[in-house]
């Protein structure tokens, strides 16, 4: 929490809260004594002269302590809003940079939450430090140094008072403070469950799981709620005890000052100063021990956010020095080898002893079962995973030798899942090649056989929901595969991405890729299941569990190797093996 305020909360507005922090505790403390003075001179005495001058000068203390609270609250607001802003926009930039490794170990919702609600709870205690934390201990010391000097006496009021306020305090805490920490790992499971049941809706409905998902949903509120109602249940007993406690002070003071105001040894003035102080101790100790409940839940939440921001990256550039230069003006080229890749804490390897090489104008296919590390393969391509031992070389240079940002700009990626923003399909194309003229766009969509439906849905700026969900499985992948194809690269890459197409679309996709200029300066790289999306391929490659048993053209492969007659005779008949 600590480190969180020091690196985000500027200076000049921290001081500018504490200064006027200050003065408004100053102001506050100031007025029982003014008061105090008003009652024992003016009032007792009847001296309207000082009546009116102790009351003006009230009024000015009471307004420049309203005008200085303001300025407090402003600056404190100010800032544990922008602590809120710059956190997020920390942690957004950091998962931005995360491999799938990274991306697996915190999980999506979890990532969720600790970018909204443990930095609102971060943001809550941003505004209680530059408030109550400051404000409490400094009006507690105060007001018990100017009770003392006020009478004396009447303090062994507090001997009795404060420490039964600190057993409850410190009970308080024990129990309500494993709660609060424990509603945020519960708020994970809720955000997880309910996305969930978001992103699955449709498979819900259709296994007829809909109660059962609601009554997991249920489970998992049940749990938040339950939770939550004994840590704030605990925590709002704190309030009727203060007031209790503080209620019982009083009259222990008035009774021991009404008599010592009965024997002429104290004045009404200094008992209702010493009453206002005794006020601000009990407030300023309920205020502080608000902060000891919700600070350990802060706490907990400023380290998930800190165990993000603090992730190391599994992959890292080489120094800038050491770096090569890449551009898609260059022969392309893709090579791997001797490459061995392992899954962060697997045991055995997923993929092993690769050896290819394939240049521009060629492509390469990728065919195996499922789990056989298809695409395992090509995320190793982007350095969205890293390589165990051995080389990959994109346009003959190892890519641990460019800037991922230099990598990136000569491959083009269509993944496995089609992944569409809101927004038009203008935009969506264009986050593939943001210079890519109207022009380009419809030639990239002809490309993917997307033309026809897109000029049905009015156009290029026909709407896209989110993530494409009014659009049909295979006119996701085409869009997909547009935004692919307009990018000018040195490496086109489909995973799998043709697998929603029918066999016709399909035909004529890998035709017209074919064909394209700019395709044929490049090397293609598929990842399918169907044989016939690979079959023109220049090289097969043949995967079983994770190793290579096949590699060559497909009449090689279908006269030699028996996973690949396999993989044939288990998807078409006997007359459209011979065809092929």
């Amino acid at each position: 929490m600590i480190r969180i305020a020091r690196k985000n909360l500027a200076l000049w507005a921290t001081l500018g809260a504490v200064l006027f922090l200050l003065i408004q505790v100053s102001c506050d403390l100031y007025l029982p004594t003014v008061t105090a003075d008003l009652v024992n001179r003016g009032i007792v005495q009847k001296d309207m002269d000082v009546i009116w001058s102790k009351g003006i000068r009230m009024l000015i203390v009471a307004a420049i302590g309203l005008l200085a609270a303001g300025l407090n609250v402003y600056f404190a607001a100010t800032q544990s809003m922008r602590v809120g802003e710059k956190l997020r926009g920390q942690i957004y930039h950091k998962v931005l940079r995360f491999s799938n490794r990274e991306m697996d170990e915190f999980g999506d919702s979890s990532l969720i939450t600790r970018s909204t609600n443990d930095i609102v709870q971060i943001q809550n205690v941003m505004v209680q430090m530059l408030r109550m934390m400051l404000q409490a201990p400094v009006m507690l010391v105060a007001a018990c140094v100017l009770a003392y000097i006020r009478e004396p006496r009447l303090t062994k009021v507090f001997f009795i008072s404060l420490p039964i306020l600190a057993i409850i305090v410190m009970m308080v805490m024990y129990f309500a403070v494993p709660l609060f920490k424990s509603i945020q790992k519960k708020t994970d499971r809720i955000n997880l469950i309910f996305r969930e049941g978001l992103t699955g809706v449709r498979v819900i409905r259709a296994f007829h799981q809909d109660e059962r998902e609601q009554k997991r949903f249920k489970t998992a509120n049940e749990d938040y709620t339950q939770t939550g109602i004994k840590a704030f249940t605990i925590v709002s007993t704190l309030f009727p005890v203060v007031t209790l406690i503080l209620g019982m002070t009083n009259v222990a003071i008035i009774l021991l000052g009404g008599h010592l105001v009965a024997s002429m040894n104290m004045q009404v003035g200094d008992l209702i100063a010493f009453m206002t102080y005794a006020t601000q101790i009990m407030i300023s100790f309920m205020m502080l021990s608000m902060i000891f409940v919700f600070v350990p839940r802060a706490s907990a939440s400023a380290a998930r956010v800190n165990a993000v921001l603090d992730q190391s990256i599994s992959i890292h550039d080489v120094a800038k020095k050491g770096q090569e230069k890449i551009s898609i003006d260059q022969p392309a080229s893709l090579e791997f080898k001797d490459v061995d890749f392992r899954f962060n804490g697997a045991e055995r390897l997923a993929l092993q002893d690769l050896n290819f090489k394939i240049t521009a104008g060629q492509t390469l296919a990728i065919i195996g079962g499922t789990g056989s590390g298809k695409s395992a393969l090509v995320n190793l391509i982007p350095r969205l995973f890293d390589v165990e031992s051995g080389e990959i070389k994109v346009n003959g240079v190892p890519i641990k030798k460019l800037s991922q940002h230099d990598l990136h700009k000569v491959i083009s990626i269509t993944q496995q899942q089609a992944v569409l923003f809101s927004g038009t399909i203008r935009s969506n194309l264009q986050f593939g090649y943001e210079d890519a003229s109207d022009e380009q766009i419809w030639r990239a969509l002809e490309i993917a056989q997307a033309a026809d439906f897109v000029r049905e849905e009015g156009g290029l700026d026909a709407v896209v929901e989110q993530n494409g969900s009014n659009f049909s499985g295979g006119q996701r992948q085409r869009l997909a595969i547009a935004r692919t194809i307009i990018k000018p690269a040195s490496i086109y890459i489909f995973d799998d991405s043709f697998s929603a197409l029918d066999f016709e679309t399909d035909a004529k996709l890998r035709v017209a890729l074919a064909k394209d200029p700019q395709i044929q300066q490049a090397v293609t790289v598929i990842v399918a299941q169907r044989i016939s999306t690979v079959v023109d391929a220049d090289q097969i490659i043949v995967l079983e569990e994770g190793r290579v048993v096949g590699q060559g053209t497909h009449q090689e492969l279908k006269t030699h190797n028996k996973t690949y007659q396999q993989i044939i005779q288990s998807q078409v008949e006997k007359g459209d093996v011979d065809r092929a």
